[in-house]
């Protein structure tokens, strides 16, 4: 695996190294080692899938206060989608800038997120599932979000979301949320 650092610091592209020969290619995903050498967790107590049926579905903008914040490991497993990261730590010179990567079956990416980050992504294509390794065991209690659009983060998304939850599109802006870390 190869680990590409990103403008937000701790947000971080996992590029896989296949072998390939006659059979077709072999990938690993993760390994503890590499990982750690990389300074990225290796402990993730949750698997999650989003399975997405249509082009366009945006989910987010997500993220976990208190003592409750999650890292993700992020693949998209089938289809495409563009991954999106705001950086909301209070004291952060990157407060409230944005990192997108596109994550693909074809390209096999991963995104890494830390603690402190927002999370959402858009598909690019129809039957899209993105696959996530958690940090941290889920907690409703916990789970807040923003508005995907909001004009003080500016995210530039491909296009407005065809699919989008009732929870995700009645988040406030940041102004009104306040961040909880």
């Amino acid at each position: 695996m190869r680990f590409e650092s990103t403008s937000l610091d701790g947000v971080t592209i996992v590029e896989l190294e296949p072998h390939v020969d006659e059979r077709g290619a072999f990938a690993r995903t993760f390994c503890e080692a590499e990982f750690a050498d990389a300074g990225l967790p290796v402990a993730f107590p949750q698997c999650n899938l989003s399975i997405n049926h249509l082009r366009g579905t945006l989910r987010g903008m997500h993220y976990s206060a208190g003592s409750h914040g999650e890292s993700k490991l992020v693949r998209c497993v089938r289809g495409a989608v563009l991954d999106v990261v705001v950086d909301i730590r209070p004291d952060s010179p990157t407060r409230l800038r944005w990192v997108a990567v596109e994550l693909s079956a074809d390209n096999r990416r991963a995104l890494f997120v830390p603690e402190g980050f927002a999370h959402g992504f858009i598909t690019l294509a129809d039957d899209s599932d993105v696959y996530y390794h958690m940090g941290a065991t889920y907690r409703p209690e916990a789970a807040r979000g923003f508005r995907w659009d909001d004009p003080s983060v500016g995210i530039d998304w491909p296009s407005p979301p065809v699919v989008i939850s009732e929870a995700d599109a009645s988040y406030p802006d940041l102004d009104v949320a306040g961040i909880e870390l």
